[in-house]
């Protein structure tokens, strides 16, 4: 992804932090999927070691996680989003940070939640991404990827009445699962769900539990 591209989608999350904190903060609340899918993730990397929410926008992701017993940090594009975050989660450590160049050493983090984060990636960055998620994380390591399902690009110009230039990109599980298997990750499982009414953007959405290898000798994290 080009700088361009990611000044865009900076620049975009910057115009919105104030009604996406709105909109969005309280979410997990309406939706309980995610939060059974967070709780198996926090029970998993608990007392592990540090866990990353990439794009961690104002942070509710990390809160839960965080409330149920995980160390977390939160990496976010947009420093605005990273100042909501930092004031919104007191406690909690917030960055900046480009999942394509992440500053953080080889197998940092226990594990990582992607919760709608790599849907701002082109599909030609895609397994560049995973490639730089599979390298902070320790073998055995976990990932929770969550993305909307299907195959278009959805470009904004405009969102919640602020000017934007921004794409979200649409990507079917098998598909995902095949860039995961190229960037190194083990597949553990798949999960879609229909939308939530009146909660979210009506599309299908996929979440994929998948793991970074391990080498013989090393022990595998897992409760």
């Amino acid at each position: 992804m080009d700088d361009r591209k990611i000044s865009a989608v900076d620049a975009s999350y910057n115009q919105v932090a104030d009604e996406y904190v709105r909109r969005i903060y309280d979410e997990l609340q309406h939706k309980p999927l995610d939060r059974q899918l967070l709780d198996r993730f926090a029970a998993s990397v608990r007392g592990l070691g540090l866990a990353c929410d990439m794009g961690c926008g104002p942070g509710h992701v990390a809160r839960y996680l965080h409330e149920h017993g995980a160390q977390v940090c939160g990496i976010d594009l947009s420093p605005d989003m990273v100042e909501r975050a930092r004031r919104l989660n007191p406690g909690i450590a917030f960055r900046q940070g480009d999942m394509l160049a992440l500053d953080a050493a080889d197998g940092a983090w226990a594990g990582i939640v992607a919760f709608y984060s790599i849907i701002h990636v082109p599909r030609g960055d895609v397994v560049r991404a995973l490639r730089e998620l599979r390298r902070v994380l320790r073998p055995g390591g976990l990932l929770l990827l969550a993305f909307h399902i299907g195959d278009t690009v959805i470009h904004l110009d405009e969102w919640w009445g602020h000017k934007v230039c921004i794409d979200f990109s649409f990507f079917r599980s098998d598909e995902m699962a095949g860039y995961l298997k190229s960037a190194s990750f083990e597949m553990e499982e798949v999960i879609e769900r229909e939308p939530y009414l009146e909660v979210e953007h009506q599309s299908r959405r996929a979440y994929i539990f998948a793991r970074t290898p391990i080498a013989s000798g090393d022990m595998k994290i897992s409760p």
